[in-house]
């Protein structure tokens, strides 16, 4: 048996988002920059799609860019506003349990010459609004915490810490990947100016995504040389993308209700299960503020690696944390950052459920885990600290 439950990573493309890609592929692939018939028909699904995506978003249409990935828009986002608003300020801010690619930003910001200040999150991930306003003072432009963590799934409360920021004149970013379709994202009421997504995170094509900005807000294009997108990022309308991006948006909201109800109930069993199989077993982050689909277990006295690959033999595939580190063995920052003792910083796994997980996988996948961790345990050098 095969099991996916590394739905964090990347999801399965849904096939009906397949299906509304492909005419733009072969028959209908004019360039949307065009201005014959072919090319501005196309202009006109993709005016067309940026509308349906501002809808579900509640947002304005006009601050929707389409851009090739959320690393991508978080650069653009981060850098941009930064740079573009030095006179206001050199202050950045960004919790301490931000994906890679926003605290590169911010340390690439601090090479330039801009204060960056990180949040510390709670023992559950959690960032409290009274330790932004901590660090927040009147030279602070940018503020930017995820909305959900990728490694532990925990759910920041986006609304009250953009208050903050606004209370002292600043801008505030969301990198909103993994909170589809987990959470209902309304970028009015969230109060924030500018939020990320990405496309494959809820079965929609890779090299996909959404930077939004407030348009009162201006940013320097981080990518120049065309007008698409009204000069805010260059490039070939990928209009494939942009398609199969707001299929998957519609559809991840129009069967939502549902999926988080079965999804909860698969990952509670799965918890449920490992729990009554093995000792010395914990949750990493809160288990009441988190997405459904994610499960972060720290497997005491074992290697996190370890238990990867023997499980990846078995036909199971989980991961220790974030995608983009798949390839650096060093420990967690997220999960130093929430205070794990560091004998057990690399003794974790990310297990992350999805529309195709069934009950026989996830009792497979417990059965398999508790013979893998039990084996390991009995070649561990470290039996108690």
């Amino acid at each position: 048996m095969k099991v996916y439950l590394d739905n964090a990573a990347t999801t399965k493309v849904d096939a009906r988002v397949l299906k509304s890609m492909l005419p733009y592929f072969s028959t209908d692939y004019g360039n949307a920059s065009s201005i014959h018939t072919m090319g501005q028909e196309n202009f006109n699904i993709l005016t067309q799609s940026r509308a349906k995506i501002a809808k579900i978003l509640g947002a304005n249409e006009r601050g929707i860019v389409f851009t090739s990935s959320a690393t991508e828009a978080n650069n653009y986002l981060i850098k941009g506003i930064a740079r573009a608003n030095q006179k206001k300020g050199d202050h950045i801010i960004v919790s301490a349990i931000e994906h890679p690619c926003v605290r590169e930003s911010a340390r690439q910001l601090e090479k330039e010459g801009f204060r960056v200040s990180i949040i510390p999150a709670n023992r559950d991930g959690l960032i409290e609004a009274q330790e932004l306003e901590k660090l927040i003072d009147q030279k602070t432009i940018l503020v930017s915490v995820m909305m959900v963590n990728n490694e532990i799934g925990t759910i920041q409360n986006i609304a009250e810490l953009a208050k903050v920021a606004k209370k002292h004149g600043a801008f505030f970013h969301t990198d909103a990947v993994q909170a589809v379709p987990y959470l209902k994202i309304d970028i009015k009421e969230l109060g924030v100016d500018a939020l990320s997504l990405s496309a494959h995170k809820f079965g929609g094509p890779k090299g996909m995504g959404l930077a939004y900005l407030n348009p009162a807000v201006y940013a320097e294009p981080l990518i120049i040389g065309g007008g698409q997108e009204d000069g805010k990022r260059a490039g070939t309308y990928n209009l494939p993308g942009i398609v199969g991006m707001t299929t998957a948006l519609e559809l991840a909201y129009k069967e939502r209700s549902e999926y988080l109800k079965r999804v909860k109930k698969l990952r509670d069993r799965l918890w449920d299960g490992l729990k009554k199989k093995l000792p010395d077993i914990q949750i990493n982050g809160s288990i009441k503020e988190r997405v459904p689909a994610n499960l972060n277990v720290m497997f005491g006295y074992v290697e996190g690696e370890a238990i990867l690959i023997d499980l990846s033999y078995k036909g199971v595939f989980v991961s220790t944390g974030s995608a983009c580190s798949a390839t650096n063995l060093k420990a967690s920052s997220v999960l130093a950052a929430i205070g794990l003792s560091k004998h057990f910083l690399n003794s974790n796994i990310r297990f992350s459920l999805g529309k195709e997980t069934t009950e026989k996988e996830i009792d497979y996948t417990i059965k398999m885990v508790t013979e893998t961790v039990g084996r390991l345990r009995e070649f561990s050098p470290v039996s108690h600290l």
